[in-house]
């Protein structure tokens, strides 16, 4: 049973991992590798509205996806993309990345390859990873301007797409703690982190939603 207190917690860290960035054109729409082919429908949409002339799916496997996945989460965002009628001329592959920092290290060194000049780009992430994605980006891509992007649900209906309301709880737990320890790192920029936002992540913490935490001596508050 989940509390109505972790419920409402949870709803303030899923408002917080997303950006809530107005969606323009760009030079191209990365889409970040996962368990989930919604960034990949997402990204086709977006490239369908014209937000965006060229798709970048970047991403390897991992233990999660690699039954789901096995010839690699970016060929299987390419193989959807396809099938939903976007030109091949218009895909990229980037199958090497195994973390968000080398989606963006290695999808900027195919781009630079390619020739392709960009100046902005549009990162197409899962909903709770939006503002991973984007302090991950701004801080290995400073030069360029990043719009975060990710397929338009509500906490409900992601819930319902897992179909593991705990395990929600827990990566979104996850993702905020990585946003407190990685700046310190080098791995991603220093975002402000509300007071309201950080009390209910440590409740979820004490609630023992706690799967996908680092084992880490860095206090979070």
């Amino acid at each position: 049973m989940i509390s109505a207190q972790a419920w409402a917690d949870t709803r303030r860290l899923w408002d917080y991992h997303q950006m809530g960035h107005t969606l323009r054109p760009c030079s191209v729409a990365i889409g970040l590798g996962s368990h989930d082919l919604g960034v990949a429908e997402t990204a086709v949409d977006l490239y369908k509205r014209g937000m965006a002339p060229l798709l970048v799916f970047t991403g390897a496997t991992s233990p999660t996806t690699r039954e789901r996945m096995p010839r690699g989460e970016a060929v299987h965002y390419r193989e959807r993309a396809l099938e939903l009628g976007v030109p091949d001329s218009a895909v990229l592959v980037e199958p090497r990345a195994r973390n968000t920092g080398e989606n963006i290290r290695f999808s900027r060194e195919l781009l630079e390859a390619a020739g392709t000049d960009v100046s902005s780009v549009l990162l197409i992430s899962k909903p709770y990873e939006e503002r991973r994605a984007y302090a991950t980006a701004r801080q290995l891509w400073p030069e360029v301007e990043i719009v975060s992007a990710s397929s338009p649900m509500t906490l409900d209906d992601y819930v319902d797409s897992i179909g593991n309301a705990r395990l929600v709880i827990d990566m979104l737990v996850g993702a905020l703690q990585r946003l407190l320890i990685y700046p310190a790192q080098g791995f991603m920029i220093s975002q402000a982190v509300p007071d309201d936002v950080l009390q209910a992540y440590n409740r979820l913490c004490h609630e023992g939603f706690t799967s996908r935490l680092l084992v880490t001596d860095q206090p979070t508050a």
